[in-house]
């Protein structure tokens, strides 16, 4: 899955720290400075804010867990509060937020 940048020019700085990161000529600590500027970033998502993300997608349970790469069930225990998602999951929910299910799809 490609990586979610804030700007097309962002995407190519990050690139090229990669590039140099690889190279052995940046350290890993300034690699993630140029992550946290680059990258989109990934806040908590409450019960109610994915719920009306799903909505607004018009998707099932089902169909957005299937977007997700997670079960039904936990969609629905994500939508109650019963658990946060996390990692992966979380990036992923973002990237719906911000360009809607076919970013994911």
């Amino acid at each position: 899955m490609p990586k979610g940048y804030r700007s097309d020019a962002l995407a190519a700085v990050h690139e090229v720290a990669l590039g140099l990161a690889e190279a052995g000529t940046m350290d890993k600590r300034s690699l993630r400075d140029f992550d946290a500027l680059c990258l989109t970033p990934v806040e908590p998502l409450a019960p109610n804010e994915i719920r009306a993300l799903r909505l607004r997608e018009n998707a099932s349970q089902a169909v957005f867990a299937l977007h997700l790469n997670v079960t039904t069930g936990l969609v629905s225990q994500w939508e109650r509060g019963e658990k946060q998602p996390s990692g992966a999951s979380l990036k992923l929910l973002t990237l719906v937020a911000r360009k809607g299910l076919q970013a994911v799809a």
